[in-house]
């Protein structure tokens, strides 16, 4: 239930938005502000996937757990997710996901709170996500 609410609050916050800016600059405009954001954000996506990718072939390949890598991975495709959907706070909030040092805090973040939740015994593989 607070997922689904969560969605339709986030819905209705980037209509509003989106009328807001689109009843101040226009609406043309504010089209091709949507879609300059996305292009910028799916041109990281590339960029941002490819890095992501390769750093967990080469943690494997060295025989190193690669949980900082497979978590940047899935920031990544939630970044993917925000931008395919249209307006200007999912492609804040993408754009921010797709920038590394912020991945990097957040990825530290997560990462520190699954070490508090997870009994001792189970953190073999739960290291510093820092590089």
């Amino acid at each position: 239930m607070p997922v689904l609410l969560l969605l339709l609050v986030g819905t209705v916050v980037e209509i509003f938005v989106l009328i807001a800016i689109g009843s101040a600059i226009g609406v043309l405009p504010t089209i091709a502000l949507v879609l300059v954001a996305t292009v910028v954000g799916v041109m990281l996506l590339r960029r941002e996937g490819t890095k992501a990718l390769t750093a967990f072939r080469d943690k494997v390949r060295a025989g190193q757990p690669p949980q900082a890598e497979v978590l940047d991975g899935f920031l990544i495709a939630a970044a993917a997710v925000l931008i395919i959907l249209p307006g200007f706070i999912s492609d804040l909030l993408a754009i921010v996901l797709l920038f590394p040092p912020t991945r990097r805090v957040l990825r530290g973040r997560i990462l520190k709170r699954v070490a508090r939740r997870t009994p001792p015994e189970q953190q073999l593989f739960i290291i510093d996500a820092q590089p």
